[in-house]
């Protein structure tokens, strides 16, 4: 799987969840909600160490991550990391 991240998504985490240089940032499968993909579930966002780095980008000297354990998520996918027309985090799924 690939993680890509836009250019306004890169924005949005230094003025909403304070992202600097040295930063690590986690996506991560939790219960509720509903994606595209799976029912039932969504995508989190936290800022935190990683554990066990199943697949991660770094851009501007900031990590950002899915754990191992969340893998079985992204199964078939790529995630691509957005800002929605209402300034708002948007993950799309792209088939691999």
């Amino acid at each position: 799987m690939k993680i890509t991240i836009s250019e306004d998504a890169l924005e949005w985490f230094k003025d909403e969840m304070n992202v600097k240089e040295g930063d690590t940032i986690r996506f991560f499968a939790r219960y509720g909600g509903n994606s595209t993909i799976h029912k039932g579930y969504s995508l989190g966002v936290t800022k935190e160490q990683p554990v066990d780095i199943g697949e991660s980008i770094t851009i501007d000297n900031v990590v950002y991550f899915i754990n191992e354990t969340d893998l079985w998520y992204f199964k078939d996918y790529n995630l691509s990391v957005i800002v929605n027309e209402n300034n708002e985090l948007h993950f799309d799924y792209e088939p691999k």
